[in-house]
């Protein structure tokens, strides 16, 4: 009787050895119900053997309950991958299979992404510029190489990758095709769609896990299914033979997954270009690997290094291609202003209307004010269970933590000393709206957040009545901020460009930068004359100057300078380690422990920050603290963590919960 070897979903560091089930329907690549304790679990089968684990007896091996799948969903390529992914960022096998796999039954038939009449062939002149790019990409020494394709908003990034991808799947390879957010998602698989018709697919967080996992069977099983385009999770696509992998908008934030495991889909997609050990069967040869291709106007700054010492080959589109020239982009301090928007912007919002152009107004902050503060006292009100100040919700009359969801009343008054000095200050979409309503009450609107946009439809319409012309006035968070097309669009205002310039993360003003030259982006891209106003507390700030100017050689030199001087990334590598729990004095005494642990194990060079508390000391009732362990190589900083996290497991308290992530990108 053979036994097989299964991986749950859950942080366990082994497999469980289990007998065939009842129906000898068994088989590795199958996800089965075994209990494990006394729970029914969903289980991945990864291995087969003939006879039990050593010490292992036969009558305490339970069956396999049954089988989910009548067909093997995953193969040894994927298991692979799964095995480096446990491996390299501290989670499970299951977990890493959990995080691959999309969880559901196969539904009933899912609709292409077009209907087959609507499909048009838009072939569009190439620039030099873009013919020259494709060649390179092209070439067949290209073969598992790694390309950036850098170009200001408008250059014509998309039509290159779709050509490249046209050409990947003329020679029989599939393309994988990532975009940051689902916002995203829609424009680019609706283009996608329209380009590839049927042998397009599109797998996305705003599909239900039976529609995303039928979607996985079907590109797993068919050979039309050759162009995948999708956020993070799309990385792990089973295409067969896979040629390339686009990365747009390579820099975006929403790359790393925030849970375990909390991989980044860029690393993923480097392991995936990269020669394995020992090839897969039915795998490509190591002489025939993907192109990885990365795009954005705005380059990480570890992405903007690599460029530089040549790590990756930097392929640059320096104009626009319909008709737009940059927008003159104009700083104008808030300090004196009344209001979230000031004369300058309210101005140029008439003036746009007058010419029949759209305003986008972009401010990435939520709800009505969101800071509540006290002039007598100095009281704040600030979340019960976090460590962050509530946000006040004009519409509801409320109080709300964007973090946990709690809610509280608004007080009238401050709660700690009675003065009537207090209330709200500073301004989120739900305070520009109100303004916009009273200042232009002939010109339409829509504001597109994460309260006013529930689901993909009603975003999906929104962002289609805006580019059809039928709306004035844009009002957004990031979900507007990037990567989206409107012809009609002459004006950006962006409301608050310094929102996150305040925040302790060694990446506060790469976001920052990015964010503004982005948003400054969507302003004149088909017309002359467009005009971006970037309202700002701190006119004066690095970051703000460089995205005004769009000074981006001058941004990434002075940045990365400063990071070479403090020792932050691309110069060195970090692991986090967090600890959190209920109780603050076994999280601090862990946090403890930990660094003693980790003292003697650090490797030369290398060195831990911290023990210290997570800048979000406090979240849904669970404090935090933090170790960072830092380094120039990864190989000898991983070995360390490896140790140091194993040592520790040995005697932890079941109360606090360790949380590990490489290569973070925050450190709140």
């Amino acid at each position: 009787m053979p036994y097989y070897d299964l991986a749950f979903n859950l942080p366990l560091g082994q497999v469980y050895t289990y007998k065939e089930d009842s129906k000898g329907e068994a088989q590795v690549g199958k996800r089965a119900m075994a209990i494990l304790g006394k729970k029914d679990c969903l289980a991945y089968i990864v291995a087969q053997r003939e006879t039990p684990p050593p010490g292992l007896k036969e009558e305490a091996i339970k069956p396999i309950r049954r089988l989910v799948d009548s067909q093997v969903i995953f193969g040894q390529e994927d298991l692979d991958l799964a095995r480096w992914l446990a491996q390299f960022y501290f989670c499970s096998l299951g977990e890493a299979l959990g995080a691959m796999i999309p969880s559901g039954k196969r539904a009933g038939t899912y609709p292409s992404l077009i209907e087959e009449e609507d499909i048009t062939d838009e072939r569009l002149d190439l620039s030099d510029e873009q013919k020259q790019a494709l060649e390179e990409i092209l070439k067949p020494e290209a073969q598992g190489k790694r390309f950036y394709l850098y170009g200001i908003t408008g250059s014509g990034k998309t039509e290159v990758f779709l050509r490249a991808a046209q050409a990947m799947l003329e020679r029989g390879r599939s393309v994988i095709y990532l975009v940051p957010e689902i916002s995203l998602t829609h424009q680019t698989a609706e283009t996608i769609g329209r380009r590839f018709g049927g042998a397009a697919s599109a797998i996305h967080s705003g599909m239900s896990p039976a529609e995303r996992f039928s979607e996985w069977m079907k590109i797993r099983g068919s050979e039309e299914a050759r162009i995948v385009v999708g956020p993070r999770s799309a990385v792990f696509a089973p295409v067969k033979n896979l040629g390339l992998n686009i990365i747009d908008e390579e820099q975006d934030g929403s790359y790393k997954s925030g849970a375990s495991p909390r991989y980044h889909a860029r690393q993923v997609a480097m392991r995936r270009t990269s020669p394995p050990e020992a090839p897969a069967p039915g795998g490509p040869p190591p002489g025939d690997r993907p192109i990885l291709l990365m795009g954005s106007a705005t380059p990480s700054a570890e992405a903007w290094q690599y460029m530089e010492d040549k790590t990756i080959t930097r392929l640059s589109l320096s104009r626009r291609l319909s008709g737009g020239d940059l927008p003159e982009v104009i700083p104008v301090s808030l300090e004196k202003t009344e209001g979230a928007l000031s004369p300058e912007l309210k101005e140029e919002i008439r003036i746009t209307a007058g010419m029949g152009k759209q305003s986008i107004l972009f401010l990435n902050r939520r709800g009505f004010a969101y800071y509540y503060h006290c002039k007598s006292c100095l009281y704040e009100l600030s979340c019960r269970r976090c460590s962050v100040s509530l946000t006040w919700y004009k519409s509801r009359n409320r109080a709300i933590c964007h973090y946990c969801g709690y809610t509280a009343p608004v007080p009238q008054s401050c709660p700690q000393c009675g003065s009537l000095e207090a209330g709200f200050s500073g301004f989120g979409t739900e305070m520009i709206e109100e303004e916009i309503r009273a200042t232009f009450p002939e010109l339409s609107y829509i504001r597109v957040d994460g309260d006013t946009m529930k689901n993909k439809r009603s975003l999906k319409k929104a962002l289609e009545s805006f580019r059809a012309g039928e709306i004035d006035i844009l009002l957004g968070t990031q979900m507007v901020a990037k990567g989206l097309n409107f012809p009609g669009v002459r004006l950006v205002g962006v409301v608050l460009a310094d929102t996150g310039l305040h925040l302790p993360d060694f990446r506060a003003a790469e976001r920052t930068f990015a964010l503004v030259v982005q948003v400054a982006g969507r302003s004149g891209r088909y017309t002359q004359g467009g005009k971006v106003i970037v309202q700002t507390l701190r006119p004066q700030d690095p970051a703000i100057v460089k995205s005004c100017t769009l000074d981006l050689p001058g941004f990434y030199e002075e940045e990365l300078a400063q990071r070479r001087e403090l020792g932050f990334p691309p110069f060195t590598r970090l692991i986090r380690l967090v600890l959190r729990g209920r109780q603050e004095d076994k999280v601090i005494g862990a946090a403890q422990r930990l660094a003693d642990l980790s003292r003697p194990l650090i490797p030369p060079g290398a060195e831990t920050l911290g023990p210290a508390e997570c800048p979000l000391a406090l979240i849904s009732g669970q404090y935090r603290r933090q170790l960072i362990l830092r380094g120039r190589n990864m190989g000898p900083l991983h070995r360390s963590a490896q140790a140091i996290i194993g040592a520790y497991m040995k005697g932890r308290d079941p109360r606090v919960h360790m949380e590990i992530d490489v290569d973070p990108v925050n450190l709140l």
